[in-house]
């Protein structure tokens, strides 16, 4: 299985592909949106994503009862919804700018729309792909509007049950997607690696038929790189300049050094796995000389009997192998041999 966006191609005979998520982490400033987009190019991701929405196109502006944050496990606790989103949003009139700055730096630019008019939005910027986010995973007339696009499309898998994701896979299917890749997710911002799951990588493959990889809100680049290793062809993470600088996702998000490691490791991964072998690959065959082997230790005249104290195990391997030790003890040599000679059936 493999896709392509834009003009990287995306599965298990290429290297992972690493999207910088950027998020509110612009903190309101244009500015700072093109200097994040321009440190996810020099630290080698694939592509920058955007979130497009406004604070209307999610939530009602109420601030109290269920519209309020009281959660005191959440990061954005004392927050009601709109405002928190009227924060985190980027202007729509910045995607442009964000996406040319992308593109003229070699790196792929997309968005996760939140609703329909998102979509079509997105649209007119001819984006190459879509990712919808977990929280929107069941929201089938969303997942519609984006399948029908024929663009390849990339779901987080967050919370979702597997009744749910049939659901969306079928939706997206027939609406026309063909390229369909899964994030597995964990919906909690950070996520501890313990919560995470990563075994289930390699289930959604074989219960979909498609491309998985990994929305990891975890910190450090362990996680993913982990998930390479079962099958993660594709790695999100949410980055800004410098987590002190705050902002909405700041906490959990990758700084500079870390997004360039994450792709350097992942890679690593990536070219590690190779397939099942045995043996000496044709690099370490030069290598079998340092193996220990029967040596000689001592001047030995024509008759002497082999003992633990004419015969060492030692490195080169140019000698028999050391498991035929037992068997030379108590034989003797067939001719004069000097301290430093390999052991070999001749001399017996």
């Amino acid at each position: 299985m493999h896709l392509q966006i834009g003009d990287r191609w995306i599965g298990r005979n290429h290297k992972p592909f690493v999207i910088a998520e950027m998020s509110g982490n612009h903190n309101q400033s244009l500015e700072r949106a093109l200097q994040i987009v321009e440190a996810a190019a020099k630290a080698g991701a694939d592509a920058l994503k955007l979130q497009t929405y406004t604070a209307d196109t999610m939530t009602l502006d109420i601030h109290e009862g269920d519209f309020f944050i009281e959660d005191p496990n959440s990061l954005w606790k004392g927050n009601s919804l709109y405002s928190l989103y009227q924060e985190a949003y980027t202007p729509w009139e910045w995607h442009k700018p964000i996406f040319d700055r992308a593109a003229e730096l070699g790196m792929l630019a997309f968005s996760t729309p939140f609703d329909e008019t998102a979509v079509d939005f997105l649209e007119s910027l001819n984006v190459p792909a879509y990712k919808i986010a977990s929280f929107e995973n069941t929201d089938i007339q969303l997942i519609r509007k984006v399948a029908a696009t024929g663009k390849p499309l990339i779901i987080s898998t967050g919370m979702a049950s597997i009744a749910e994701l049939d659901e969306t896979v079928r939706a997206a299917r027939e609406a026309g997607c063909k390229d369909l890749v899964l994030l597995k997710c964990t919906s909690t911002y950070p996520a501890t690696p313990e919560n995470t799951n990563i075994m289930t990588i390699p289930h959604l493959e074989q219960l979909f038929g498609c491309s998985v990889g990994i929305s990891d809100h975890t910190m450090g680049v362990g996680v993913s790189v982990a998930a390479v290793a079962l099958g993660a062809v594709v790695i999100e993470k949410h980055f800004t300049l410098r987590r002190s600088d705050g902002g909405v996702d700041s906490a959990f998000s990758l700084e500079p050094e870390e997004l360039a490691a994450l792709v350097t490791e992942s890679e690593r991964a990536w070219q590690s796995l190779g397939q099942i072998t045995y043996g000496a690959t044709e690099r370490e065959k030069p290598s079998l000389k340092h193996r220990r082997s029967l040596y000689i230790s001592k001047d030995l005249n024509k008759g002497d009997i082999l003992t633990k104290d004419n015969i060492k195990a030692i490195r080169p391997g140019l000698g028999l192998p050391t498991k035929y030790l037992d068997e030379l003890l108590g034989r003797a040599v067939s001719k004069d041999v000097t301290k430093g000679t390999p052991l070999t059936w001749e001399v017996i």
